[in-house]
C-alpha cells in the first residue's frame, strides 16, 4: 500500500512521523494506529509496522503507523508523539475517512507499553503555532496490546524501562507499571501473549487484564501455549494467526466498531 508521511511536530527538530496508508476508495471506516515495538530503543517498522498495517487495512480499517522518539529520548517524548498522532487523526477524521469514536491503537512489546500509556497516563504536549489539535482527545477508543511490556516490577523487561526512564527508573518504575494506572476511564483492551515468551513474560498481560477486571472495564485476554517473543502476525501459526480476527471481533462486539 502507498502511504504518506506526516511530520508530527513543526517546532521540534525530530523525525517523529505519522504514516497514513492510503486506501483505494474513500469510504469512512474505523481507524487503527499501529505502534511497533523495539524496547524504546528502536522502532520495528519492517516487522511490527507495515505488515500489520496492511493486514488490518485488508480487514476494513483506515490504518496508520507511528514512528516515535526512542532512547536517548526519555519520557515523555514517546508518549507525546503518540498523543500527538491520536489527536492528528481525530482532527482530520473527516478528510481521512475515520469514523468518529472508532479509533483503536495496536501496540507490540514496548509499543504495547506506549499504547497502554495512552489509555492510562496523560502526557503533557508542547503547543504548536496555529495548531488546533490540542482540543482533540488523546485517549484512544480501544487498545490492542500484543505481547506488551506492562510492568516494571517482578516481570519487568528492564531494558525497555531504562530506555524510557533513564536514571529515574527506580524512582518511576511503580508509576509506569501500568497495572497500577488502570481506572474506570481506561479504554477497552484486547491482549494476547505466548506463555513461552522469553523476552516479555506473559504475566505482563495478565497483570493488565486483572487490573481491568477490578475496574470493571471490558477486556479480552488470550494466552497461547507456545511461541517466542515477537510473533507479530503469527508466522503461519493457525492459532496465533487468528489474533487479528479475534481483535476485530472484540472491537465490533464489545466496543461498537462498525466494519462492513
Amino acid at each position: 500500500m502507498q502511504y504518506e508521511e506526516i511530520p508530527l511536530w513543526t517546532k521540534l527538530a525530530n523525525d517523529s512521523v505519522l504514516k497514513r496508508f492510503q486506501p483505494p476508495d474513500r469510504v469512512a471506516r474505523p481507524g487503527l494506529l499501529v505502534v511497533p515495538g523495539g524496547g524504546y530503543g528502536g522502532v520495528c517498522e519492517s516487522t511490527e509496522g507495515h505488515p500489520v498495517a496492511e493486514h488490518f487495512a485488508g480487514l476494513g480499517f483506515q490504518v496508520f503507523q507511528l514512528k516515535y522518539r526512542v532512547h536517548p529520548n526519555l519520557y515523555p517524548a514517546p508518549q507525546q508523539d503518540l498523543a500527538r498522532a491520536i489527536r492528528l487523526i481525530r482532527r482530520h477524521a473527516d478528510a481521512w475517512q475515520v469514523l468518529p469514536g472508532q479509533l483503536a491503537i495496536c501496540g507490540f512489546s514496548a509499543g504495547g507499553h506506549l499504547s497502554a500509556c495512552a489509555g492510562t497516563i496523560s502526557a503533557e504536549l508542547p503547543t504548536q503555532d496555529g495548531d488546533h489539535t490540542d482540543t482533540e482527545s488523546a485517549r484512544p477508543d480501544a487498545l490492542i496490546l500484543c505481547y506488551p511490556v506492562i510492568s516494571f516490577g517482578p516481570f519487568a523487561h528492564i531494558g525497555s524501562g531504562k530506555n524510557l526512564l533513564g536514571e529515574r527508573f527506580d524512582e518511576l518504575a511503580a508509576t509506569f507499571s501500568l497495572e497500577n494506572q488502570v481506572t474506570s476511564d481506561t479504554p477497552p483492551a484486547f491482549l494476547w501473549h505466548t506463555i513461552e515468551d522469553q523476552g516479555v513474560p506473559w504475566q505482563n498481560s495478565l497483570l493488565f487484564a486483572e487490573a481491568m477486571v477490578k475496574q470493571n472495564r471490558p477486556c479480552e485476554l488470550h494466552l497461547f501455549p507456545s511461541g517466542r517473543h515477537g510473533m507479530q502476525l503469527g508466522y503461519g501459526r493457525k492459532d496465533i494467526g487468528l489474533w487479528p480476527q479475534m481483535a476485530l471481533n472484540f472491537l465490533c462486539s464489545t466496543c461498537g466498531f462498525t466494519l462492513s
